[in-house]
């Protein structure tokens, strides 16, 4: 027993020996693929600024063909332009040549044939430097002339701008003194205007079918008209000649410088007409307009100062649809305004 004890106390235990060398093993491993990651890494970014260079290079190619595509053309174009000279070079030493044998064939003159060469050549200069001088002489009184145009053109310019703003002035001037004058017809024109509705009211009384209603007078259309008509009923032949005394009252008081006319104007309700007389509120508005003015020229009124206008339904008072609305709308309405 003591020897079997003994046998079992000898046997060698390997397993951390073996843990160890395999942790050394994983570890060298892991090292090795860091190593690798890490070459790999390096290699990446060499390779991409590789790409970049390459970029780079390949751009600078483009421009260099370019270049070189541009430089082409343009010996091409110096090519064609020698050759074109080179031509005209040629003709012309062709042209020489052919002037050179030309004087060489004529045969040489003798002294007195080319002493009366050079008399005739200088007498033909001198009539030309006659002519010249001639020339001359006559653009000379012609620019002398010009310049005299241009002087008085000038002058005439002068006078023109100066008149222009004393023009310019003068419309100023004249605008200012219309412009008050306007205001002052225009005020006197509505002092008359209140003196002749102040009139009319005092003439008329207060009744309750006339009244003002901003600038006009206006009469309501049964106090001159049955419904309908446009033939003054002979009730209102009374308020007419009233009417017609207070315009010519007018006229003895505006002054006869001030434009001035009385405008009458017919208005009718919105309820359709349609009959042989009056196809419309137009034709009833503005033979009513017209009746009035017809009238009160019998009476003595001036023409020059009335004015007939017919307006039908389209210009109301009162938008309503009741009976005292369409009452308000059919009417008659003076109104003194500027001719």
């Amino acid at each position: 027993m003591a020897l079997g004890r003994r046998g079992r106390d000898r046997h060698i235990d390997y397993w951390p020996g073996f843990v160890d060398a395999l942790s050394t093993l994983l570890l060298v491993f892991i090292f090795l693929l860091s190593v690798f990651m890490l070459t790999q890494f390096f290699l990446t970014q060499e390779m991409a600024g590789k790409d970049d260079v390459m970029q780079r290079l390949q751009a600078q190619i483009r421009q260099l063909t370019d270049l070189l595509a541009l430089e082409r053309a343009t010996a091409q174009s110096s090519e064609s332009e020698i050759a074109s000279v080179r031509a005209s070079l040629e003709a012309s030493e062709s042209e020489r040549d052919r002037l050179r044998g030309q004087i060489v064939a004529v045969p040489a003159p003798t002294d007195q044939g080319r002493t009366q060469a050079l008399s005739r050549e200088v007498d033909l200069q001198k009539d030309l430097a006659a002519r010249a001088a001639a020339q001359i002489e006559l653009l000379n009184q012609q620019i002398s002339a010009l310049r005299r145009q241009m002087a008085a053109l000038e002058e005439a310019l002068n006078i023109a701008e100066k008149r222009d703003v004393e023009s310019q002035s003068k419309i100023t001037d004249l605008g200012r003194r219309l412009n008050v004058a306007l205001a002052q017809r225009v005020q006197e024109l509505t002092r008359f205007r209140s003196e002749f509705f102040g009139r009319l009211r005092d003439i008329l009384g207060n009744r309750p079918d006339v009244r003002v209603v901003g600038d006009r007078f206006v009469f309501q259309s049964e106090v001159f008209f049955d419904p309908g008509a446009a033939t003054p009923r002979p009730e209102a032949r009374g308020e007419l000649d009233k009417l017609a005394g207070a315009i010519l009252e007018l006229e003895r008081s505006i002054p006869a410088d001030i434009p001035w006319a009385l405008r009458i104007d017919g208005h009718t309700d919105s309820r359709p007409i349609s009959n042989a007389q009056f196809p419309s509120n137009w034709e009833l508005s503005s033979a009513r307009a017209i009746a009035v003015v017809q009238y009160l020229i019998s009476k003595g009124v001036s023409p020059g100062h009335l004015i007939a206008a017919g307006f039908g339904e389209f210009q109301p008072l009162d938008s309503a649809t009741s009976d005292d609305a369409r009452a308000r709308n059919r009417r008659i309405e003076l109104k003194l305004t500027e001719r």
